[in-house]
């Protein structure tokens, strides 16, 4: 949209989650790279009074710690109180998708106090048909979220000298995002709230919401209509793409990554201290993913809650497991190299012989 000038690269995760009846918004979990920016410093903002639940992560993931503070600092109390206040028993169910962040035993890390907290795991692979924040929720949201942004830089232009360019590069902060997202998040109706559970919940969604609306300008036409009047030629599916472009999906690495990260916040937690210098044996690792083969197949043929057991056995294979299994591959490899450099024939260079060990490696 603007030639010449560099995307920013910052980056952030922001959850959001809402009752079903559409009146009870909870307050978003959002995980920032940084502890304390510049920005939020200079801005003098105090994080405990910021419409967000502000953590820290050095690639602003959520990972099962954080998400387990938010269930208990934010989410729990914020639902009792809702209850209590309505007159409605004690009783909560959270539903989550299948996402890294969101631990198979969370029920167990709940606050004694906010043990009335249910948890629900959907399916597999169904988020996009079934879970209800990505039932145009999330999408409104960030339409909302772009209308703002550039109704900001539209009244910044108007008001000074600045270029759109120079708006964009170097008035636009964390602090700024802070505000936008409280403006997008008090933007979502109930309306949209409520109709996201049709395909979990239809019974639960009220009948007002299928009544026909008077026709409206929608926000895609506001964001259309702001966009010109800075200059800029575009369409709707000009905006279509750039709110795409919100989503950054994590990568096969970077799960990974993550998985192994909670699987280290784990240990620690217990009491376990992680340590690299440690020599694990061979023999040791083949000896325990054998054990772990016996066990599950044991589980998976006796237990009776197949699928509770399946995510928990899953989880556990892939963060605790993977690290050894990572191991055992590494060791392999550099023994194919051993093995090809120590056979060498004379006269045969270093590199040729890398280059039939890389290629041993693929086959």
């Amino acid at each position: 949209m603007m030639p010449g000038h560099k995307p920013m690269k910052d980056r952030l995760t922001l959850g959001l989650c809402a009752n079903a009846s559409g009146d009870c918004k909870i307050k978003p979990l959002l995980v920032y790279h940084s502890e304390n920016p510049r920005a939020v410093k200079s801005h003098k903002i105090l994080k405990e009074k910021l419409q967000v639940m502000w953590r820290s992560n050095p690639k602003a993931w959520v990972t099962r710690k954080l998400f387990v503070e938010w269930v208990n600092l934010v989410f729990g109390p914020t639902v009792k109180k809702y209850l209590q206040e309505n007159n409605l028993p004690v009783q909560a169910l959270l539903i989550l998708d299948n996402a890294p962040a969101h631990p198979p035993n969370l029920e167990d890390d709940i606050l004694e106090e906010l043990k009335f907290i249910k948890v629900l795991y959907l399916p597999p692979n169904t988020t996009p048909i079934l879970q209800p924040m990505d039932q145009q929720v999330i999408s409104n949201f960030k339409k909302l979220y772009t209308k703002h942004l550039f109704r900001r830089c539209f009244e910044v232009t108007e008001s000074t000298n600045l270029t759109l360019r120079e708006v964009w590069k170097d008035h636009f902060n964390i602090a700024i995002c802070l505000q936008i997202i409280d403006q997008a998040w008090l933007g979502v109706t109930t309306k949209t709230l409520t109709s996201a559970w049709i395909k979990l919940w239809p019974e639960a969604v009220a009948e007002r919401i299928y009544e026909e609306l008077e026709p409206g300008v929608s926000v895609e036409e506001e964001i259309v209509s702001l966009w010109k009047s800075m200059g800029l030629e575009v369409e709707e599916r000009d905006v279509n793409e750039l709110i795409e472009e919100y989503t950054q999906e994590l990568t096969t690495e970077e799960i990974q990554e993550l998985q192994s990260q909670q699987h280290t916040e784990v240990m620690q937690e217990i009491g376990f201290e992680v340590s690299e210098e440690e020599v694990i044996s061979t023999s040791e690792i083949k000896e325990i993913l054998g054990m772990w083969e016996s066990v599950s197949q044991f589980v998976e043929k006796k237990h009776p809650e197949k699928v509770a057991t399946g995510r928990a056995s899953d989880l556990f294979n892939d963060t605790c497991l993977t690290h050894f299994r990572n191991i055992l591959r590494g060791r392999k490899k550099q023994t194919s190299l051993d093995m090809f450099f120590s056979k060498r024939p004379t006269g045969e260079s270093e590199e040729n012989v890398a280059k039939k060990a890389k290629t041993s490696e693929d086959i």
